[in-house]
C-alpha cells in the first residue's frame, strides 16, 4: 500500500519573486475556459442552486468569466435561464419577443412578465410588424380586457438590417426612443435594438462575450435520464459550453456520458468533472472533454470525505493533474476549496487556469433565495448539491412530487445545508478576487498567468507558519 503526502492551499505560500511591475494594471488575468473558449477574468461561478441562474450568470460575464447554471431545473427552465443572459447584453436581439394584435392587454402583461421584459413588438396575423406595446402604453390602462392594438404605439421608428452600432446610437439619440426594431422592406422583424443593450456593452469593455457579442454562459447535465435532451435544449438556447456535473467525474457514468454528448453533439464545448487525479484526468481527456474541472471533497459544503473517506487536498490534486492536461493542451478548472484570493492564486501557479466558486459567492444579491434574518443578522441558503435537501427537491423536480413511503435513509447526503453571510453585490468581491490575483501576479514577477505558472515555487509551512499568516497580537475590528 502507497502513501502519499496531500498539501491544500494552507499548507504552503508562493515564494515572492522579483518583479518590473510597477502597477497592478500591468497585469493580464485573460486564461482559458476550455480548449476554444478565453475569459477575461479566471472565475467561474458554480453550477449550484443557491449560487448561479441567469443573474449571476450575467454579473460574471461582464466582470469578464462565466456562470454555470446549475441543472436542477426543467429543461425549459433551464434553457430559459440561458437564454436571459443571452439576451441581457447582446448588440442585436435577433428572436424578439412578439405579440399579436389582437390580443388583449391582460396577455401582453402576462408575457411581459413571463420574459421579464419591459416591451414587445406587436405583429399581425401575417406575422409583421404594426406596432410596439411597452409599459408606458399600459402603465394608466386599467380595462385589461383591450385589445393590444387599441393601446399600442403605432407610429414606430425602425431601422434596416444591417443598421451597425453606431447608426443605431444616432437613430436612439435623434428620436429619444429606447427601443429600435429592425424590420425589412416587407415588413419582417429581423432584430431589436435597445438603449440599454448599447450601454451595456460601453460600461463593461471586459465583458466576456460570443461572436455575436452576447454574454458567455454555460450549463451543467446530468449523467443520467434525459442528458442528451437537456443538451440539444441548452445548446439550442445557446449555451456556450456544457458541464458534466457529477460528484465522482472519474467513472463510468461520467465517461459515458462526454462520449455520449460528443457523438451526438462533436461540436459541443464540453467541460466534466470532477476529478482528482492525472489518471481522472487522462481518462476524461481521451473521452473527449474540452476542460477537467479538479476537486474532490474540497468545497465548504462538501462531507465527501467525512463520509466516505475519499479525497485529495485540493493543491496536490491541481499539481496532479497539470501535466497530464499541459500534454494535451486541455486547461483544468480548480473547484473547491477557495476562501481567499490568496487560495485562487495559489491554484492558479499550480496549474489551474481557472477557478470555481461557490460559496464566496453565496449570500449575494445575485445568488438565488431570499435573504433570511437571524439574530439580527442576514443570511441566505447555501447548500451542497450532494445535500439531503438538494437531493430531495431534485427528486421532486424529477417526479413532481416527494412519496413520503421512501425511507429517507435511502439517501446518503455527501454535502450539507447552511447559512452564509449576506453580502451585497458579486461586483465587489470579483473586485477584490482580482485585485488579490493581480497583487498575486506581481509578487511571483508575472505580468500574466502563464508566467506565474512558469514562474511558481511553493514554499511549505508548519502550523506556525500558517499562525505567522493570518493577523496576530492584535485585536482585529
Amino acid at each position: 500500500m502507497e502513501f502519499k503526502e496531500g498539501l491544500t492551499f494552507d499548507d504552503v505560500l508562493l515564494v515572492p519573486k522579483y518583479s518590473d511591475i510597477t502597477s497592478r494594471s500591468q497585469t493580464n488575468l485573460s486564461t482559458k475556459l476550455s480548449r476554444n473558449i478565453s475569459l477575461n477574468i479566471p472565475f467561474i461561478s458554480a453550477n449550484m442552486d443557491t449560487v448561479t441562474e441567469s443573474a449571476m450568470a450575467v454579473v460574471m460575464a461582464r466582470a469578464g468569466g462565466i456562470g454555470i447554471i446549475h441543472r436542477f431545473l426543467t429543461i425549459q427552465e433551464q434553457a430559459n435561464e440561458v437564454l436571459k443572459v443571452k439576451r441581457s447584453g447582446s448588440v442585436i436581439i435577433e428572436n424578439p419577443y412578439t405579440i399579436n394584435q389582437d390580443k388583449t392587454v391582460q396577455d401582453a402583461l402576462d408575457y411581459a412578465e413571463e420574459k421579464e421584459v419591459s416591451g414587445l413588438l406587436v405583429v399581425d396575423s401575417d406575422s409583421k410588424f404594426t406596432g410596439i406595446v411597452t409599459d408606458r402604453d399600459l402603465l394608466f390602462e386599467t380595462n385589461t380586457s383591450h385589445l393590444i392594438k387599441e393601446v399600442m404605439t403605432k407610429d414606430v421608428v425602425t431601422a434596416k438590417p444591417g443598421t451597425s452600432t453606431e447608426e443605431a446610437k444616432e437613430i436612439l439619440h435623434k428620436h429619444r426612443i429606447e427601443k429600435l426594431p429592425i424590420v425589412d422592406e416587407s415588413g419582417s422583424i429581423n432584430g431589436l435594438i435597445t438603449s440599454k443593450d448599447i450601454t451595456n456593452i460601453e460600461d463593461y469593455p471586459s465583458a466576456s462575450k460570443d461572436k455575436k457579442g452576447r454574454p458567455l454562459v454555460g450549463a451543467a447535465v446530468g449523467v443520467k435520464g434525459d442528458f442528451l435532451e437537456r443538451t440539444e435544449g441548452l445548446l439550442d438556447a445557446g449555451a456556450d459550453v456544457l458541464v458534466v456535473d457529477i460528484a465522482h467525474g472519474h467513472s463510468e457514468n461520467a465517461i459515458n456520458t462526454v462520449r455520449n454528448i460528443k457523438k451526438a453533439f462533436p461540436d459541443c464545448e464540453l467541460i466534466a468533472g470532477n476529478i482528482a487525479t492525472a489518471k481522472g484526468a487522462e481518462d476524461l481527456i481521451k473521452a473527449g472533454v474540452d476542460a477537467v474541472k479538479v476537486g474532490v471533497g474540497s468545497g465548504s459544503i462538501c462531507i465527501t470525505r467525512v463520509i466516505t473517506g475519499s479525497g485529495v487536498p485540493q493543491l496536490t490534486a491541481v499539481l496532479d493533474c497539470t501535466k497530464i492536461c499541459n500534454d494535451h493542451g486541455i486547461p483544468i478548472i480548480s473547484d473547491g476549496g477557495t476562501r481567499t484570493s490568496g487560495d485562487a492564486t495559489k491554484a492558479l501557479a499550480a496549474g489551474a487556469s481557472s477557478v470555481m466558486i461557490g460559496s464566496m459567492l453565496g449570500g449575494t444579491d445575485e445568488s438565488p433565495g431570499t435573504v433570511l434574518t437571524k439574530n439580527g443578522k442576514r443570511f441566505k441558503v447555501y447548500r451542497g448539491m450532494a445535500s439531503l435537501g438538494a437531493s430531495l427537491g431534485r427528486k421532486s423536480k424529477d417526479a413532481g412530487s416527494i412519496s413520503f413511503d421512501e425511507d429517507l435513509n435511502d439517501y446518503v447526503a455527501e454535502g450539507v445545508e447552511a447559512m452564509v453571510p449576506y453580502k451585497g453585490t458579486v461586483t465587489d468581491i470579483l473586485k477584490q478576487l482580482t485585485g488579490g490575483v493581480r497583487s498575486g501576479l506581481s509578487y511571483c514577477g508575472a505580468n500574466n498567468i502563464s508566467q506565474m505558472q512558469d514562474n511558481a515555487e511553493f514554499i511549505k509551512m508548519s502550523r506556525a507558519g500558517f499562525a505567522e499568516s493570518q493577523p496576530h497580537d492584535v485585536s482585529v475590528m
